[in-house]
């Protein structure tokens, strides 16, 4: 068996499907597995474009200071 990810909430998704009961519940809870993986996908993104400008600005900086 898998171990959970560190970011994955286990036992809050657990609950949440034994609490999906009925059709407005399941579809409810995929909606919410959605909205937290394309969260999660963002703050990536962000993350990764951050250290981009930071390796970009640090590259400047060092050509600067040879001339």
């Amino acid at each position: 068996m898998r171990k959970p990810d560190i970011g994955f909430d286990y036992h809050r998704y657990h609950r949440l499907l034994s609490e999906a009961v009925d059709e407005d519940k399941r579809l409810a809870l995929i909606e919410l597995l959605i909205e937290e993986k394309a969260r999660d996908r963002l703050a990536a993104q962000r993350a990764s474009d951050r250290a981009a400008m930071t390796a970009q600005t640090i590259a400047t900086v060092l050509r600067a200071g040879r001339n």
